[in-house]
């Protein structure tokens, strides 16, 4: 899986309890447009169209865990899944990752494929978030 970035407003958005991870609706949606990191929220991002088994908006995503152990806090997702069907998927590059529980979906991070990435009918792209090292600490 590409490397995780972090949105810089994330760290702020912790800190003032815009995030609670372990129960609010995260997602995750794809661009074909770089993130910066000083996007703050959805609406700085431009999402590939909805079709062909893509939703506007994303995937929701379930959390496995979202626990501490010894002073770090580890966030572990279940991977998600994007499937066409009826025509390919818009053409994207990056996959974000944003909380869609406040009405402005504060962005938590995103990940860079490296090219820009089509899935054709019948085919699917799965989002691996890792299962051991989880999709992000905080110590």
């Amino acid at each position: 899986m590409a490397a995780f970035n972090k949105f810089n407003a994330f760290v702020e958005d912790v800190a003032e309890k815009v995030h609670n991870l372990g129960a609010d609706t995260l997602k995750v949606m794809l661009s074909n447009v770089a993130p910066v990191a000083t996007n703050a929220v959805k609406a700085d991002i431009t999402e590939i169209a909805a079709g062909n088994g893509y939703s506007a908006g994303g995937n929701a995503l379930t959390t496995t865990s979202s626990a501490q152990t010894s002073g770090t806090y580890k966030l572990v997702l279940v991977d998600s899944v994007f499937t066409a069907s009826g025509g390919s998927i818009a053409t994207f590059r990056y996959v974000v990752l944003y909380n869609s529980t406040p009405a402005s979906g504060n962005l938590i991070g995103w990940y860079d494929f490296g090219s820009a990435l089509t899935i054709t009918t019948g085919n699917s792209f799965t989002v691996d978030f890792d299962g051991a090292a989880g999709v992000l600490t905080i110590a």
